[in-house]
């Protein structure tokens, strides 16, 4: 009798998880299957390639899923109702007041730990939750990664983050600021930079205008206000023959790669795309 009322009370998984579909699918999020099989794995304890190992829900369980169903419908970002967003081979820790780190700055920082030779010296701009350099630090064997971030609040993410690679430092720092890093000039191999670069008055969805720091989004009218003195930062660190990478809004793809050769201080520019094929991220090498 007990085992018979047990079973009764649970759900089916597959029950619930058609029910959070319809609900995530209708409040226009875009993977609603797959939020909706990471948040149960999350309330599960468990991967998300288990979930076929799963047949019903307790009470509880349902209760604590629906319940992040029904923010996630709110266009709460994923990330922030799991605690971390993944990145590469890493699980970062993030929230309110850090960019969520994209799946397409995982490109960019590929090309920089391809460019990272053993021993280098490597720079990452507008550092966030730490996702590149960190990237960086587990992927390659770099001799040192400075980690450079102005906002408070993404400070206190990117310390945590890098607490445990002791390879990475973290600076507080303007990257605007022409004297940022005095330490380091002429002296680094490998200067990477996912700025602040969306165009002000682009409309962006729910989940990055109500929760991602609009400065770390937004660049100016044109989107190119923090990407000009990066570049011309990037010129005074980098060592004759490093170079920099630059992610940037998809309506640069002409724009970035053209500020580079202005420069005058670059070689070997190249526009690279995403996954998509739209432009996402320009290279190019100290002369």
């Amino acid at each position: 009798m007990d085992t018979d009322s047990e079973d009764t009370s649970r759900t089916p998984l597959s029950r619930a998880l058609a029910t959070a579909v319809v609900d995530l699918s209708a409040a226009g999020v875009e993977s609603p299957r797959v939020d909706a099989e990471l948040l149960a794995a999350f309330v599960l304890g468990i991967p998300r390639g288990r979930l076929l190992l799963v047949d019903t829900l307790r009470p509880e369980e349902l209760a604590r899923f629906t319940g992040l169903v029904a923010r996630r419908a709110r266009r709460i970002p994923l990330q922030h109702l799991l605690g971390t967003a993944a990145f590469r081979h890493l699980e970062l820790e993030v929230g309110d007041g850090v960019f969520v780190p994209r799946p397409e700055t995982e490109l960019l920082a590929g090309w920089g730990i391809e460019h990272t030779a053993p021993g280098a010296t490597v720079v990452d701009l507008c550092s966030g939750t730490g996702a590149i350099a960190l990237a960086v630090a587990d992927e390659a064997k770099p001799g040192r990664v400075v980690a450079v971030e102005r906002s408070s609040a993404a400070l206190a993410f990117l310390r945590r983050n890098a607490a445990g690679s002791p390879a990475v430092e973290v600076v507080e720092g303007d990257v605007t600021d022409p004297g940022l890093l005095p330490d380091l000039r002429g002296e680094v191999d490998v200067l990477l930079c996912n700025p602040p670069y969306v165009p002000e008055g682009t409309a962006v969805p729910p989940e990055v205008a109500e929760h991602d720091p609009a400065e770390a989004v937004f660049g100016g009218a044109d989107g190119l206000t923090v990407i000009r003195p990066v570049i011309e930062l990037a010129a005074v660190l980098l060592r004759p023959g490093g170079v920099v990478g630059i992610e940037h809004d998809d309506v640069h793809g002409e724009a970035v790669p053209a500020l580079l050769r202005a420069d005058g201080r670059f070689a070997e520019v190249a526009a690279h795309a995403d996954l998509t094929g739209r432009p996402r991220y320009a290279t190019a090498r100290r002369t």
